[in-house]
């Protein structure tokens, strides 16, 4: 499945999918990183952002260890191309690092000199994955409430719902209007995948009124996962036919039939101007 981008002379703008969970542990970053691995590999042009203040998850995964990150663009050292590491498939890898948190103090002339920088990457990218840190800390909801769209990810076991309830519930009460895909990771089978979503899907209909909540799939446990960990391997690369990796396809195929069908994306420069106002609030 190759992409098809536009060649009309419209302006194509990069969709950004923020990856959220409730709690640490239950595979976020693993996620984001082998998602974003298989849709290069379905033709799109992928950027993913490692917006987690406390742990550059993603660098570790992959064995790397970036010189330069998000700060060293804020303060005008180094521009976007700079610091951006070329990950497997040809998807791209923005290191935030403490450039995350210097988002909350620019002044307006530093802002549109960031927004500048960044615009060159909205003609070389059709997706911006941003992978938070945990929880429901206000850089988080500011990366989060930001997003054309959600993917909250949880496993089975009930604090990890409860917590991934507690996100939900969060948006909510900050008025995110889009619709929030939920991923049930580390499921034994594809029953205990469902079951556990639909839990949470009915207490959120009970008790979130206007919440858009989009049971999206589910990846299942999968010894394959630790195993490339330990290699610092992708496991979409390192087991490509494992039941993770599976599941994994199945929904980045079905991300990219929805950026056909439906194409609602602001871009970078619209994601991050909010970033900075929410930051700012």
């Amino acid at each position: 499945m190759k992409a098809e981008h536009d060649l009309s002379g419209n302006e194509k703008f990069t969709k950004v999918i923020t990856v959220a969970s409730g709690k640490g542990g239950v595979g976020k970053t693993n996620f984001t990183l082998n998602l974003g691995l298989a849709l290069a590999e379905f033709g799109q042009r992928v950027l993913i952002l490692d917006a987690d203040l406390g742990l550059a998850n993603i660098d570790v995964i992959l064995g790397v260890s970036p010189k330069f990150n998000l700060y060293h663009v804020i303060n005008g050292e180094k521009d976007i191309a700079d610091i951006i590491l070329e990950g497997p498939n040809g998807i791209k890898i923005i290191p935030g690092g403490s450039g995350i948190s210097e988002l909350a103090d620019l002044k307006e002339w530093e802002l549109e000199r960031f927004l500048l920088k960044l615009s060159s990457l909205e003609k070389e990218s059709d997706y911006l994955l941003i992978d938070t840190g945990a929880g429901i800390s206000k850089s988080v909801l500011n990366f989060t409430l930001a997003a054309d769209e959600i993917i909250v990810i949880t496993t089975p076991e009930p604090t990890s719902l409860t917590d991934a309830y507690g996100l939900i519930k969060t948006l909510n009460k900050h008025k995110y209007i889009g619709v929030i895909k939920l991923v049930i990771n580390k499921a034994i089978d594809y029953e205990e995948g469902e079951i556990a979503a639909n839990k949470l899907k009915i207490v959120v209909s009970r008790f979130l009124k206007n919440c858009k909540l989009e049971i999206f799939g589910f990846i299942l446990d999968d010894k394959a996962v630790p195993l490339a960990v330990k290699k610092q391997q992708p496991f979409l690369l390192d087991s490509p036919t494992s039941k993770a990796a599976d599941g994994i396809y199945s929904l980045a195929s079905k991300m990219c039939n929805q950026l056909y069908e439906t194409n609602q994306a602001n871009g970078l420069k619209d994601y991050f101007y909010k970033i900075v106002s929410f930051f700012k609030t």
